[in-house]
């Protein structure tokens, strides 16, 4: 099936007691068994839920994988995937990657005896310089949140399996239907399944899917073990998500095609970070690696003081001003009082991240409305 057709049907049927076509949110703890040990497939909901078993099965389909797992939120995939890792293991990271990413991983698990290493992946070479043999995992994001580096996942892949090393890759900002990066080398794939997989802000999940049936053993495993699940009414709210995926997906890429080069061209405007910019570093790989170049965009102002981003966040009328990213709706954010606030400032800077950088999340509005807004705000 081609993906469109995927949203809707991989992993999913009608249920076999009603011919309910949408999947039924399974809303029960226990399962009933006639003997000890014999049942249908399902003991007990932290293990295994119906509603969950399809959302899974569906996410995989999405991103051509093997297998499918789903989580509390986009934490927990995440948190999942460090628990692979044991003392003295050392982690190549983008040094542009979502806060809460870096704050699990610098908070957490560095207590834990485990090294992390934040480098600029936009280059290969400093991933190649920075490996030794304590490396076990690479961790990419691409495009990165918020400055929208693109990572060249081929070339990373290759310098990960020349080394025999893990590469997961957070595919939160593409969304599986603009990016698969199983297809072009990754062993895992990460998800916020908060975002544009759900669609509409109002399900937190989080997804991991691959290949590998090891793999897969022990993520399965510390889902099952450390209980971080997602409960059946947020796994039906993320299926009926994702059928419109695809629509909205082209609708959020459209948008944000327009308002890039809107503000590209308006005199307030200093700097827009989107891929699908020509000037854009990253615009060839990404047009190689990805069906469209997503719904965010990042941007700074000529008065580059945090206090005229404040002013214009403040002035939007119909951007809401909010944590998250990926629903129908825009939204707009100031990463280093918001989403990166977990980064100390001198390695937010470091990396590239201004105080005066604004995030966007371009929804499905009419855009004409949103150009409206963002100039009346820049005003």
């Amino acid at each position: 099936m081609k993906f469109e057709t995927k949203t809707i049907h991989a992993g999913v049927h009608a249920d076999p007691s009603t011919g309910a076509i949408m999947t039924p949110i399974y809303q029960t703890s226990t399962y009933a068994q006639s003997a000890p040990g014999v049942h249908k497939g399902y003991e007990y909901s932290r293990t295994h839920n119906p509603t969950r078993t399809v959302l899974q099965d569906n996410l995989a389909a999405l991103e051509n994988a093997a297998w499918g797992l789903v989580f509390a939120s986009g934490m927990a995939a995440t948190d999942s995937v460090a628990k692979l890792l044991k003392p003295n293991d050392e982690v190549i990271a983008s040094n542009d990657l979502y806060g809460g990413t870096y704050r699990i991983f610098t908070k957490m698990y560095q207590d834990f005896g485990i090294k992390f290493h934040f480098v600029d992946m936009s280059n290969p070479d400093n991933v190649a310089s920075t490996i030794n043999q304590n490396t076990k995992l690479i961790w990419a994001e691409t495009p990165t949140n918020p400055l929208l580096r693109i990572v060249d996942l081929k070339t990373i892949a290759a310098i990960a399996k020349t080394h025999n090393i893990m590469l997961a890759v957070d595919n939160t900002f593409a969304s599986p239907y603009l990016q698969n990066p199983l297809n072009l080398g990754a062993d895992l794939v990460v998800h916020s399944a908060t975002k544009y997989i759900g669609g509409h802000s109002d399900v937190v999940m989080g997804a991991i899917c691959g290949n590998s049936a090891e793999l897969f053993e022990k993520l399965s495993f510390i889902q099952n073990s450390c209980g971080g699940v997602s409960g059946p009414m947020d796994c039906f709210l993320a299926i009926r998500g994702i059928k419109t995926m695809h629509v909205r997906m082209d609708r959020h890429c459209s948008n944000a095609a327009t308002i890039a080069t809107f503000l590209t061209n308006h005199p307030k405007v200093d700097k827009v970070y989107y891929p699908g910019l020509v000037s854009h570093p990253g615009h060839e790989i990404a047009k190689q690696q990805m069906k469209g170049f997503g719904g965010m965009l990042s941007f700074e102002l000529k008065d580059d003081s945090i206090q005229a981003a404040q002013q214009f966040l403040s002035s939007l009328k119909i951007f809401t001003l909010a944590e998250s990213l990926g629903g129908v709706e825009s939204l707009a954010g100031h990463p280093a009082t918001m989403t990166h606030a977990s980064i100390p400032k001198e390695e937010r800077e470091k990396a590239g991240l201004r105080d005066s950088l604004i995030r966007l999340s371009i929804g499905i509005e009419n855009v004409e409305d949103l150009k409206d807004d963002l100039t009346q705000a820049l005003g």
